[in-house]
């Protein structure tokens, strides 16, 4: 049982009165009120919402006034059935047009606010915002784009890329982004199994205070995109950019130059007309495309923001993500709150460690959105966000990625703000969305993530199938939920997609995460089922030592796998060190006595080695994968993955793990 579970005091708990001001117990009441449900609380209020489901998510789109044309009369199809399952199968709605429902009520108040490190600075109201979509949709159905279409996206994190995502969506086509550190055949690896019609990059982009240059790595990649007609190219690093070595590329201004503002036309689609193409990290071989329905990410993404992260109307809500992470597609849809969405591209780390605190000052930031690598390194740096800015609006504070230590908790509520909602989520690009997060009216408690989403019946099985509480466990979702992939791309006969996620447990959603539900009805996460270390036959979670290895004031990271040995399973630490720092017979020492004395001798590492540095995804996860298969000789098929692939070199053939 995780040492979480033993906690006697939360963390933080929301004062009664600011309880009663949440958008959750507006909810909860009326959903008391409607449907007679017997307990105030979350736990009722989750009970309810995943025993009748029709009657939950119906409720909800009504709760939230998410406008269709029409919801029809049917509310779930085959609702047994996973996958299978369909949501509002007669309804008709259009993603964008939810997204700016605002502009009437916010028109001259800003809606995007944009950072791109220190080198570009603007805003965009409401107002501009629809303008803006309204000239681009015009400019795509000019140039015979429309329903089903793809358009990619190789762009920074920037308002222009939210129009263009927009825009898509205004008129059916369907959206698919990079972000432009991607290499080209990474690229190629996504976008080449879409075959997207029109290609939306900029020139170049910042990043540690350099601009880096894309229209060499546009032009090859175009070698590659036959299907591309043409390439609209968003000035960013220079106002007037030299892109005529790019086939078939125009600048953005040309495209749109003959059409001026008007009421946008929404399509109106079905509730399952495909939104998104998202990408599995594909480290492991091709990358997945997993297509999102556009009304399961709508009303799932509206039941984040509105319930569990409580935005309002005005509130100014920020994530630290690249638009090749699904974060930004979550981001994006504050707007259905009528929130303002601050916008930052490049390095949270330059010119240094405030940067991101700068903005949240200066922007009045009310939600701030990062991972969990993220939190670390500034414990790690001993920034103290809360004693050298001004963080009076910030109200909440989300954390994911990989799993948040309980140590980031204690620095968080320490060293950025003591009366503060810190959210822990999960879930990830397979839903677009969150299995686990946050409850603005319930304590948070040390190293957990506070409860299961509401419409989402997750639960712990053991190998077996069989339901367990206080112990370790796969992840099961065990109903169908609006937000479910409605399929990948080019898999016909839905092979590939039950392989993903049903082949384990028949009829039951298996996520790939090793965790616990815990006394408080809360989770802990120890880390992904597929990288789990088996010692002996015992599984461990590969969390439970990183969280002790990066205690260490000399260890900047680790990263862990199980290498194949003796006929079984030896469990093998890799650490990144700080400056100046060797790994002699102490540190070793040091590591082994700090994992032995706050986990168990089978998480003991045989062997620790000293690396330069760890192979991570473009979101920033560290690829235990990879590594594993990298040290037992096997071919990385995928390499353009990785942000950073020449690391994979540092775990070849080493030599203290032949004996």
């Amino acid at each position: 049982m995780s040492d979480t579970t033993a906690n006697e005091t939360p963390l933080w708990q929301p004062a009664p009165d600011d309880i009663e001001l949440t958008n959750m117990v507006r909810f909860m009441d009326m959903v008391t009120e409607r449907f007679g449900v017997d307990e105030r609380g979350y736990d009722a209020l989750w009970e309810f919402s995943v025993e009748d489901r029709p009657a939950f998510w119906d409720f909800l789109r009504k709760f939230a006034q998410i406008n269709a044309s029409t919801w029809g009369e049917r509310i779930l199809v085959d609702g047994d059935k996973m996958p299978g399952a369909r949501w509002f199968p007669d309804a008709r709605l259009n993603y964008a047009e939810n997204m700016l429902a605002h502009r009437d009520s916010r028109g001259g108040e800003d809606a995007l606010v944009f950072r791109g490190e220190d080198k570009v600075s603007y805003r965009l109201s409401w107002n501009e915002l629809y303008d803006q979509v309204s000239v681009l949709a015009q400019a795509m159905r000019d140039a015979d784009i429309g329903r089903g279409d793809r358009i990619g996206g190789y762009m920074p994190n920037m308002p222009e890329t939210i129009v263009a995502m927009l825009a898509t969506a205004s008129i059916g086509a369907v959206w698919s982004s990079c972000s432009p550190d991607f290499g080209v055949q990474g690229v190629l690896d996504r976008f080449g199994q879409i075959e997207p019609r029109i290609l939306i990059t900029v020139d170049g982009y910042f990043y540690n205070g350099k601009s880096h240059d894309l229209t060499d790595k546009v032009t090859e990649i175009m070698t590659g995109l036959p299907s591309v007609d043409r390439v609209i190219v968003v000035p960013y690093v220079n106002a007037t950019p030299d892109i005529s070595i790019i086939p078939r590329a125009e600048l953005i201004s040309d495209f749109t130059a003959d059409h001026t503002p008007t009421e946008i036309e929404f399509e109106q689609l079905p509730f399952d007309h495909p939104l998104y193409v998202m990408y599995s990290s594909g480290t492991t071989g091709a990358p997945k495309c997993i297509v999102h329905g556009a009304g399961g990410t709508l009303i799932q993404h509206v039941k984040e923001h509105m319930l569990h992260t409580d935005v309002h109307p005005g509130d100014r809500v920020f994530y630290f993500t690249t638009c090749g992470w699904m974060m930004w597609n979550w981001l994006v849809s504050g707007l259905t709150q009528g929130a303002t969405l601050l916008l930052y591209d490049g390095s949270p780390f330059y010119p240094d460690g405030n940067v991101l605190w700068d903005f949240a000052q200066a922007e009045g930031m009310t939600f701030f959105g990062t991972s969990a690598k993220y939190i670390d390194a500034l414990n790690k740096a001993d920034l103290q966000p809360g004693k050298t800015h001004n963080l009076s609006a910030l109200r909440s504070l989300a954390s994911t990625g990989s799993p948040l230590a309980p140590e980031s908790f204690d620095y968080v509520y320490k060293s950025i703000k003591s009366d503060l909602h810190l959210a822990s989520i999960a879930g990830g690009t397979d839903i677009v969305s969150c299995f686990m997060l946050g409850d603005p009216t319930r304590p948070v408690w040390r190293g957990e993530i506070q409860c299961r989403g509401l419409g989402m019946a997750v639960d712990v099985f053991d190998d077996d199938g069989n339901s367990v509480r206080g112990d370790k466990g796969e992840l099961v979702c065990t109903k169908a939920f609006p937000s479910m992939p409605i399929g990948f791309w080019n898999d016909d006969d839905g092979a590939k997609y039950h392989s993903a996620y049903f082949d384990r447990f028949e009829n039951i959603w298996c996520h790939g995460d090793f965790v616990e539900l815990t006394d408080h009805g809360g989770i802990v996460i120890y880390g992904r089922s597929d990288a789990t270390l088996n010692p002996g036959g015992v599984r461990i979670g590969t969390s439970e030592i990183y969280r002790q290895v990066e205690q260490l004031d000399d260890v900047i990271e680790g990263i862990v796998i199980g290498q194949e040995w003796d006929n079984d399973v030896r469990v093998v630490l890799f650490v990144r060190l700080r400056d100046g720092v060797t790994l002699d017979d102490a540190l070793q020492d040091t590591i082994r006595k700090q994992i032995r004395a706050n986990c168990t001798p089978r998480h003991v590492p045989a062997k620790i080695v000293a690396v330069a540095d760890i192979p991570r995804t473009k979101s920033g996860k560290i690829t235990e994968l990879a590594v594993r298969d990298i040290v037992h000789g096997r071919t990385i098929k995928n390499r353009e993955a990785l942000a950073n692939p020449e690391a994979l070199e540092l775990f070849v053939d080493l030599p203290v793990l032949q004996d």
